[in-house]
């Protein structure tokens, strides 16, 4: 009754291999791979570096202002901008977004806030979430991180 669904997906483990801690501010965008943990303020949009089991966590310390495009997503604390995940979103009760979310799974807890529109997007859709836009400023710094094994 309680128990995993016939063909749920597993939760994704959280493995760290960058984190942006609680008193660094970085501005501009940031594509890596692997597992990225935010407990600061990041000005500047999230993507991925071809990696589909990519995991961002933002911190109930943590603040993004602007777009992600990542696979699996965990939010505990702000984001000011448009949320892709491709596979799996989870919102905390601590999460406050500003923007439209599209996700294929969802998990909310009471308490998570909302300010958008939450669009559902099949498998096939996903794929085509975690593209980056080229018509976006290609003056803007970018910070490239990639896990090593």
């Amino acid at each position: 009754m309680f128990g995993k669904k016939k063909g749920q997906k597993k939760r994704k483990n959280m493995r760290i291999d960058t984190l942006i801690g609680q008193n660094t501010h970085v501005e501009g965008d940031i594509i890596f791979s692997g597992g990225l943990r935010i407990d600061g303020k990041v000005n500047g949009n999230i993507f991925i570096d071809s990696d589909d089991q990519a995991v961002l966590s933002l911190s109930e310390r943590g603040i993004i202002n602007g777009e992600i495009r990542v696979p699996f997503i965990l939010i505990n604390g702000e984001v000011n901008g448009n949320i892709y995940a491709s596979q799996h979103l989870e919102l905390s009760s601590a999460a406050r977004v500003t923007g439209n979310i599209f996700y294929q799974t969802l998990e909310m807890a009471v308490g998570a806030e909302i300010n958008g529109q939450m669009i559902h997007i099949t498998a096939d859709q996903a794929a085509e979430t975690l593209q980056i836009d080229s018509s976006s400023d290609d003056d803007k710094p970018s910070l490239h991180l990639e896990k090593q094994d």
